[in-house]
């Protein structure tokens, strides 16, 4: 099968299902409204997904989904098998960001691109910081703001001390993956490509692997667009949607796809000029939009401060003795915890190894330091701080944790429904009416910021499958922009359900091969030390 065949079969394809969710195929009547059409289509597709992925087996009295099984064995062996490297080298990651490390000659042939053009080994787009903030704006998004709260309102407080957990372990799942990006990149006329499918492709290269590795890489790039339309586009167009008819009290049938349609114009601007436009675009949006949001919430902090010891200590508590409305107990606050780290941080999805992969660097090990800061920024720090604004707020019992319908808790003054982002938002306004707004601005930027970033990881992978031309790369940004305006039309839930599996699902291939090839990411660590040992002396 070519791959002509293939691309115009997957676009006639997702084109044929986008016009069945938005009703333009098979309706023999007008439906009530387009925003709900769009809703009941796509739960089903949602729900099934979501029980394919989280399929568990029994341990002990509870079933875990056999994805977190392996997303938390990995990341803890990992973290064994490098000694701690996620504690151990900490500065030293600061420092190789800051540039102390960098070699005189691969500045130069950054700032001056056909300056070495014969070195395909510094080959690369961006610099370390640029690529670590690309990254970052694809995982420092609304998971963090959204998912967090989703977390704490199913499993309680404790959930926090379980995402922190993962954060800290999965540091060293974004070592590895990372470093592999660079090591197994390709570079196509001055273009680099990178990430999981390649480095499954190029470094299972052994007689008996090599089918093996060329199988996971398919399924890998598959998978990765999927999560592309979903968690990383789908979900933060939905989020960013939900905020603003909240804040600004929208009303209309169609008002959730009159927003996603404008989000995909804005969004459509900025991707289609590719890795740079998206890393200029990005190093300017992400440190902005983080200091908002965490100067925002650290605001809030300080004017309950006297309740934020209350609140870190029913978090350490109820990591090991949750209420007892918390269904499923101390099991279930633990995989809250994990599943929710795992949709924020994406470590052991392999999805940031993509855009790591576009650093201009000779030293593979460089970048992978520089990626084991992001699961550090986003949970341990920005998740955490978001859990505890929502637990201060809760200290008052304003709803309960664990009464949970469609990831909404039930506020009990009112009786009303509240999730995600809402209910982060509702607890910045408890502190001070109306600041919540200053929140609709940082959503947003979240949002956007993750979309850009995540329609680069899809392209890389539509592009692997389907070949570079600007013909397959133009068909995959129209169908993704697609999936901003379907995403803003969808419930919480369906979303939830869709984006959670699909990034969890690149868990599987990319995971295995990461066991696979953790030596090749030793013996790049080695080089890499030792050419920091003789800069040094």
């Amino acid at each position: 099968m070519s791959h002509h065949f293939l691309l115009r079969y997957t676009i006639t394809t997702l084109l044929l299902l986008c016009a069945s969710w938005t009703g333009l195929i098979g309706q023999s009547e007008v439906p009530p409204g387009l925003d709900e059409r769009i809703n009941d289509a796509f739960m089903p597709i949602a729900t099934l997904w979501e029980d394919l992925i989280f399929i568990s087996i029994p341990i002990g009295p509870v079933d875990i989904p056999i994805v977190l099984i392996l997303l938390i064995g990995g990341a803890t062996y990992f973290t064994l098998y490098f000694k701690f490297i996620n504690i151990r080298k900490l500065g030293m990651a600061i420092q190789v960001v800051r540039g102390k490390y960098d070699d005189p000659a691969d500045q130069e042939q950054l700032d001056n691109p056909s300056f070495g053009d014969d070195d395909d080994s510094a080959s690369g787009s961006v610099n370390h910081f640029q690529a670590l903030a690309t990254a970052i704006s694809g995982t420092v998004g609304l998971g963090n703001i959204s998912m967090v709260a989703v977390a704490i309102s199913i499993g309680g407080p404790g959930a926090t001390f379980w995402m922190i957990i993962a954060g800290l372990l999965g540091m060293t799942s974004k070592f590895v993956e990372c470093t592999l990006a660079v090591r197994y990149r390709e570079i196509d006329r001055g273009d680099v490509y990178g990430g999981p499918m390649y480095y499954l492709k190029n470094g299972l290269s052994g007689p008996i692997t090599r089918r093996f590795g060329h199988m996971l890489s398919i399924i890998y790039a598959l998978l990765c667009i999927g999560a592309s339309f979903g968690g990383g586009n789908a979900f933060q167009s939905n989020q960013a949607t939900a905020q603003l008819i909240t804040r600004f009290n929208i009303e209309g049938d169609m008002i959730g796809t009159l927003i996603g349609t404008i989000i995909a114009v804005l969004v459509g601007i900025v991707i289609i000029g590719g890795i740079k436009r998206i890393a200029r675009v990005t190093e300017k949006v992400v440190p902005f939009m983080a200091a908002l949001y965490v100067i925002s919430a650290l605001i809030v902090l300080a004017m309950n401060h006297s309740i934020v010891d209350d609140a870190i200590a029913l978090i350490l508590r109820e990591a090991f003795t949750p209420k007892a409305s918390i269904t499923g107990g101390i099991s279930a606050v633990i995989i809250q915890g994990f599943r929710r780290a795992a949709f924020s941080n994406e470590a052991g999805a392999g999805s940031a190894a993509i855009a790591h992969a576009a650093v201009r660097t000779k030293h593979a090990a460089s970048e992978g330091l520089v990626a084991l800061l992001e699961p550090l920024i986003d949970t341990v720090v920005i998740c955490t701080i978001t859990a505890l604004v929502i637990v201060s707020y809760n200290i008052q019992e304003v709803f309960t944790y664990g009464d949970v319908v469609n990831d909404q808790v039930s506020i009990i003054a009112t009786g009303a429904r509240v999730g995600g982002v809402n209910l982060t938002s509702m607890a910045f306004d408890a502190t001070i009416p109306g600041f919540s707004y200053l929140l609709s601005i940082a959503v947003t930027l979240f949002a956007f910021s993750t979309i850009i970033s995540w329609s680069y990881y899809g392209m890389q992978s539509w592009a692997f499958l389907f070949g570079k031309s600007k013909a397959a790369a133009y068909s995959y940004k129209v169908i993704f922009l697609i999936f901003t305006v379907l995403g803003a039309a969808i419930s919480l839930e369906a979303v939830i359900k869709f984006s959670d599996a699909m990034i969890l699902a690149l868990v599987f291939p990319n995971m295995i091969g990461l066991i696979f090839l953790r030596r090749q990411v030793q013996e790049e660590l080695k080089r890499y030390l030792r050419y920091i040992r003789r800069d040094i002396v």
